[in-house]
């Protein structure tokens, strides 16, 4: 059961920090050279994970097992970051502005798992769905 449960606990926690950090940057900062900064320390990371942790074993059949699916997911999770921290700097609150964002992002999910992921499309979700796009109405009141 805790294997299941932590990831989301993880998730909330790195979730909270990132937050936290995304609005705390110092308006003076240029955007992107931060970012440049954070990947540089994230690169560090994941090499040192990646070179400690025993998973360095091939690395010519770890480049070849890279896809196009890694340099996408490199572009979105850099367009997220700079619209997280551009959001925080036009003035939105820490307390809402994620969670605008993470309601609409959870329903535009839903659509694209039964669009493209055949997840079934239940009364459950539909009525879920409108009580999201409910709460963004009363939210932003």
């Amino acid at each position: 059961m805790w294997s299941y449960y932590w990831p989301i606990g993880f998730i909330v926690f790195s979730n909270i920090l990132y937050h936290i950090c995304s609005k705390s940057i110092s308006e003076g900062a240029d955007p992107y050279f931060s970012l440049l900064v954070t990947y540089i320390v994230a690169g560090s990371a994941c090499l040192g994970l990646y070179l400690f942790t025993g998973h360095f074993k091939n690395f010519p059949a770890d480049i070849r097992s890279i896809t196009w699916n890694s340099l996408v997911l490199g572009a979105a999770i850099v367009c997220l970051e700079m619209g997280f921290i551009i959001m925080y700097r036009v003035g939105w609150n820490i307390s809402i502005g994620s969670l605008v964002a993470n309601i609409c992002l959870a329903v535009a999910l839903v659509l694209v798992g039964v669009l493209f992921y055949r997840d079934s499309f239940t009364l459950n979700k539909v009525i879920g769905m409108i009580l999201c796009i409910a709460g963004l109405i009363f939210i932003n009141k």
